[in-house]
């Protein structure tokens, strides 16, 4: 039991080393045309993913990008996510690469992020399976925020934020943003207010799922990852539910809106949000559907409150800009 135990393990670490350094020589395959200059760092397996992901702060690219630009030019190869990499921090280069994009190149994320985005998330499928979400995601977001109600709940939650900032002594701005960003997205794509449970549920559910979003992509449980995965499922199960409740409640509706037109009575305004519409489209699944929502509130959730973040921050550095903006 003890050799076969041994030779598993032994095995095990022959593996890694192969996956680690093996694509080194395959990339020295003249066919492939010059590589850039760069390092696979020491780390079979992982690379040089733990340096890739260490904590700096928005306002600059981090210790990472610095260095290896410095050594090896904006653009280098490395091994990141289990993978051999190429990282482009040049402008022109990325411009091109995005305007080619279904052309010369594909986009995707690396595997360990399938895992927490889901298989079939807009953020991770591609060629027409890709196009046909982004073009639905288009239409509906469009529909969306055309809408009166879209602009007149924004200027209610931000007088509603900006009125509870009065007895305090210290704000931090980009907790408030998050707050503000996630009660808007949660009541336009859900139709749920910030006091519902279901609201708190899901919220508490997402931080963990944004936590463990881009973090070191090891399923072992307790780590953020495995917890991130863990929380898109409950946010999924919540969504379903929300889903299924909506959709008795369009029965009732319809219902009572017959009743109401045979008595020439005024019936109430049915929901209108994003959910709402998702509902009417019946070229997605069921699975497809829930997807969408969580791409909705991954989409705009952490993207725009670090944005209404950082404008402060580059605000309060510059007061000839403050000035203008309060002119």
């Amino acid at each position: 039991m003890g050799v076969f135990l041994m030779v598993i393990f032994v095995g095990f670490v022959f593996g890694l080393i192969l996956n680690h350094f093996l694509p080194l020589l395959f990339l020295k395959n003249k066919k492939l045309g010059a590589l850039p200059r760069g390092s696979f760092g020491y780390l079979p397996l992982l690379g040089e993913t733990l340096a890739f992901l260490n904590p700096h702060p928005s306002t600059n690219i981090g210790s990472f990008l610095q260095e290896h630009c410095s050594r090896y030019g904006k653009v280098f190869k490395s091994h990141l996510f289990f993978s051999p990499t190429i990282v482009s921090c040049d402008q022109e280069l990325n411009y091109f690469i995005l305007q080619n994009e279904d052309k010369l190149f594909e986009c995707s994320y690396p595997k360990p992020i399938h895992g927490v985005l889901g298989k079939i998330s807009m953020l991770v499928v591609v060629g027409d399976t890709h196009k046909r979400l982004r073009n639905v995601a288009l239409s509906l977001v469009s529909t969306t925020k055309s809408k009166h109600e879209f602009l007149t709940y924004i200027e209610k939650t931000t007088l509603q934020i900006l009125d509870s900032w009065k007895d305090k002594k210290q704000v931090i701005f980009c907790q408030e943003a998050r707050k503000f960003t996630f009660n808007v997205i949660v009541k336009q794509v859900l139709g749920l207010t910030p006091e519902e449970p279901q609201t708190v549920r899901i919220l508490e559910d997402f931080l963990t799922f944004m936590r463990g979003l881009i973090s070191f992509p090891l399923y072992i449980p307790g780590t953020p990852y495995a917890n991130a995965v863990k929380a898109r499922i409950r946010i999924s199960s919540s969504v379903k539910q929300i889903i299924k409740e909506r959709r008795r409640n369009n029965i009732i509706y319809n219902n009572n809106y017959n009743i109401c037109e045979n008595k020439n009575i005024n019936p109430q305004k049915k929901e209108s949000d994003f959910l709402e519409i998702l509902l009417g489209v019946d070229t997605l699944s069921e699975d497809e559907k829930v997807s969408f929502v969580l791409d909705a509130l991954l989409g705009g959730y952490e993207t725009t409150s670090i944005l209404m973040a950082m404008v402060v921050h580059f605000l309060a550095k510059s007061p000839t800009a403050f000035e203008q903006l309060k002119v």
